[in-house]
């Protein structure tokens, strides 16, 4: 995909939005759904088939100041036992309706930071897994892991490549030593190209790494020479998020000087020069803030029109339906989300009364399953086949969606989308801008308040 960065209509239309990781966003998830409408969910799917399933590990030894993740900063590691323990048990108590060990084609553990487990506790949780999953033994699953590179020594690297992981996801933010300092998270250039040529050597086939703009203390020459640095790494995927501020609901980012983050102008030069540089060293944009390597994975499903979302970002394998397990894990069973207890005891307390630890959830109607499936469409193909659409849900787009296109007229004036009966498509020049196109098909967000989202760009 091209991108034509226009820095005076994302300044027009870049207002806050989801990232539409689900759809209805997660803030449309209510307590009256609990533990028995996801053991429903589960009964009613065919047996046998293969799943996606996410660990999510809370603990960090520090504090990032920029995070918004669910997590506990503790530098006591004897806390992670009776956690895997209780996984452990919350896949028992699921084993029954999930049947016996059905394929796993995709798995991630994120957090948090996964490897804050010890190598034991690592072994017993894979262990764990592959009593109730079926594991891939020729390394076609996706199996990933998220890396924080301070706590990824050489034998760890080795022990999960051992347990069947090929993916590694690095969280970096910025290379610049003021910007570390000012977030809480200083690692070294040399460490983190230690850990990926580590990981290479090893024939983990995958390595991502996590950026973020906007974060205090940043230029753009700053950034530019963060970037020099990554593409030196060559990871096979980037990934560039937008930091958003919100100390009033994300306490560790209280501790943050406001006074210097970069303002709007500086952020969008520092995200037109990383775009510029990523796609002249070759990286496909795939949407929103990913960017991966023409013959990635992630490459070829777009291009196969296989891409879809989930709660990990964009997914190669988003028709597998995704078991969530761990504290404040979401699962996503064919049209219902469920959503475990934020709170670590909480959780804990569920799951040793020998309950499934949902906390809320939701189900979606035939009009959120229609929307869920053009905002998909639009966020990873850059564009919705109406023709399609129609034929197979038996309906005329342009008489549904009228108020939709309505709004999207400006979009259209401005040159940012292209409509016909047809087919809607993002232009070259609407591409930074899909998640408020997306937007325009959300009909939970008029009654949101917008300062619960990031903003666009």
């Amino acid at each position: 995909m091209n991108v034509d960065f226009d820095a005076s209509l994302i300044a027009r239309y870049g207002e806050s939005a989801p990232r539409y990781t689900s759809y209805p966003p997660a803030t449309q998830f209510h307590g009256q759904f609990g533990a028995e409408d996801l053991s429903r969910a589960l009964a009613g799917r065919p047996a046998g088939q293969a799943w996606s399933l996410y660990v999510h590990v809370p603990f960090c030894e520090s504090v990032c100041y920029y995070c918004a993740c669910n997590k506990t900063v503790t530098k006591h590691h004897e806390r992670a036992e009776p956690y895997v323990t209780r996984v452990a048990r919350e896949l028992q108590l699921l084993s029954p309706a999930i049947g016996a060990r059905p394929p796993l084609d995709q798995l991630h553990w994120g957090g948090g930071t996964p490897t804050f487990l010890s190598h034991d506790e690592m072994r017993v949780l894979m262990c764990a897994i592959a009593e109730r999953f079926a594991l891939r033994p020729d390394d076609t699953g996706e199996y990933s892991i998220e890396i924080d590179p301070r706590h990824a020594p050489d034998a760890t690297l080795a022990l999960l490549r051992t347990l069947g992981f090929n993916r590694l996801s690095l969280g970096v933010q910025d290379f610049d030593p003021a910007v570390q300092r000012a977030i809480n998270r200083e690692q070294s250039f040399a460490l983190v190209r230690h850990v990926a040529q580590t990981a290479r050597s090893l024939g983990f086939r995958s390595l991502s790494v996590d950026l973020i703009y906007g974060l205090p203390r940043q230029t753009r020459d700053s950034f530019a020479r963060t970037l020099e640095r990554l593409l030196e790494i060559s990871p096979d995927r980037v990934s560039l998020f937008n930091y958003a501020h919100l100390p009033q609901r994300f306490k560790p980012q209280r501790r943050i000087d406001a006074s210097a983050i970069p303002d709007g102008l500086t952020k969008m030069a520092i995200l037109s020069g990383t775009v510029e540089a990523l796609m002249a060293a070759g990286y496909v944009y795939i949407g929103l803030d990913h960017f991966a390597k023409a013959d990635d994975e992630l490459s070829r499903a777009q291009r196969e029109r296989t891409l879809a979302r989930n709660f990990q970002g964009y997914s190669t394998r988003g028709h597998l339906d995704v078991l969530g397990v761990g504290a404040s894990a979401v699962s996503r069973i064919g049209d219902v989300y469920s959503q475990n207890a934020w709170d670590l005891k909480e959780y804990e307390d569920l799951v040793d009364q020998g309950k499934l630890p949902v906390r809320r959830g939701f189900e979606l109607s035939a009009d959120d399953a229609l929307r869920r499936e053009v905002i998909n469409d639009l966020l990873c193909h850059m564009e919705c086949d109406v023709a399609a659409l129609e034929a197979r849900h038996a309906l005329r787009f342009a008489t549904y969606f009228s108020s939709e296109l309505a709004h999207l007229e400006s979009f259209v004036q401005d040159g940012l989308v292209e409509v016909n009966d047809q087919k809607i498509v993002v232009t070259p020049r609407g591409q930074m801008l899909v998640r408020a196109i997306c937007a325009v098909f959300d009909r939970y967000l008029p009654v949101v308040d917008r300062r619960l989202f990031s903003r666009v760009v």
